[in-house]
């Protein structure tokens, strides 16, 4: 998009999460020119803050907020648009107040999903997603804590769902006092990260840190107790877990309502249609963060959402002559609070090697690799993979990494 002259563009940014704040971030540094003047509008009553690590929030009390923007950037919170007008340009908010646009970009985020299970309503049932939620978790948390329960059973709590996300607020639930379960309906923990060695190996962390986990084994429904609240999760094999506090940390769903609205192109299961420069079908329009669809994904993880945010901040600068596109992203990640160190694509085994801790290897690793002397050859390697080793050889699987003995002559061994 060029800028005419001297003349300022108006930059409208739906959205203040932290993709959207990596936008106007961006965008400020290196619009040395002033060529474009910002308004950020967001739904939350206040401005962005780091949602990676809500869990030190509720746990630790840690200040989350960003940095805030210099005075040029127009910010308006608590107060979402509620309409978009792609002919004229403009956005209008709840509250009636319209902006117009030059550019717009649509940072809206996600929102938990909550599965349609009998009791997803009740009291005492939460999602993990803002600072508000979590200050609601934490109070209801707190009261259930100082009442008495049946045989001096400590109070509980259940995290349904055993990704990323659910595994972290299943340890800050642990964390505030309660005997915490996870259900995942998956048969292994993280079954998009890991494969099934890798699963059960964290699986048999978590649960030496004292987390309950039932895993491979859907939710039937949650029951309430004679006082209205939640006291019972029942799952499909006819378990019964008496708890007072439930966590849907079960995945996400892009909100692309606002997209939908204006006619823009939008995935079958949702998220908004971007190309690789993150821009819609409306060259005036953007999107990034998790509600963009791009290349058929959505990218839950902040890296790629910051990355996305880089481009588009590029791409307003640098308009039609503009080259920055997104790639796709490095999904390594990293369980905090935990004690895991799980990078996407890297199968558990492997970390615990890169980290020297011999001892955690599972017994299916140690029947595999049973010659004490095959096994530090192995630690070795993955430690200093520069050095040559033709003992041992990698091999794709499941679009993972996985180590493989050279048993077989004909086995590539592959560059390291």
């Amino acid at each position: 998009m060029e800028v005419p002259g001297n003349s300022v563009l108006r930059l409208v940014v739906i959205g203040h999460g932290p993709a959207g704040h990596r936008l106007v971030e961006a965008l400020r540094e290196r619009d040395t020119a002033h060529s474009w003047q910002i308004t950020v509008i967001g739904e939350e009553i206040r401005p962005a803050y780091d949602r990676v690590a809500l869990t030190s929030y509720l746990s630790e009390g840690a200040e989350l907020g960003y940095p805030a923007h210099g005075p040029e950037v127009t910010l308006l919170t608590g107060d979402p648009v509620v309409a978009i007008d792609r002919a004229n340009r403009t956005v209008t908010t709840r509250s009636g107040a319209s902006a117009g646009y030059d550019a717009l970009v649509l940072a809206t985020g996600s929102a938990p999903f909550v599965p349609p299970v009998p009791g997803k309503d009740l009291p005492g049932v939460f999602v993990y997603r803002t600072i508000e939620h979590l200050d609601a978790l934490r109070t209801f948390a707190a009261e259930r804590l100082g009442a008495g329960h049946a045989g001096g059973r400590r109070a509980g709590g259940v995290v349904v769902g055993g990704g990323l996300l659910g595994l972290e607020a299943a340890r800050a639930l642990q964390g505030l006092g309660l005997d915490t379960h996870i259900v995942e309906v998956a048969p292994w923990l993280m079954p998009r990260q890991l494969d099934e060695g890798g699963g059960a190996m964290l699986r048999r962390h978590i649960e030496a840190l004292g987390l309950t986990v039932h895993a491979g084994v859907p939710m039937a429904g949650l029951a309430a107790g004679e006082h209205g609240r939640v006291a019972r999760v029942t799952l499909s094999d006819d378990t019964e877990i008496a708890t007072e506090v439930v966590v849907f940390s079960a995945g996400i769903r892009p909100r692309d309502d606002l997209a939908r609205a204006c006619g823009l192109p939008v995935g079958e299961r949702g998220g908004i249609v971007v190309d690789e420069s993150c821009r819609t079908a409306d060259p005036a329009v953007y999107a990034i963060g998790e509600c963009a669809l791009v290349g058929g994904m959505i990218y839950g993880l902040v890296g790629p959402c910051f990355s996305m945010a880089e481009v588009v901040a590029s791409r307003l600068l640098d308009g039609e002559a503009g080259t920055a596109m997104f790639p796709g992203a490095d999904l390594s990640t990293k369980l905090k609070l935990m004690g895991v160190d799980d990078r996407l694509g890297i199968c558990a085994e492997l970390d615990a090697a890169m980290e020297r801790h011999v001892e955690a290897y599972s017994d299916e690793w140690r029947d595999i690799l049973e010659d004490p002397v095959t096994l530090r050859r192995f630690v070795s390697f993955v430690n200093a993979p520069d050095t040559p080793d033709q003992s041992i050889a990698f091999e794709p699987e499941r679009n993972q990494i996985k180590p493989v003995l050279v048993t077989d002559p004909q086995l590539e061994v592959m560059p390291r």
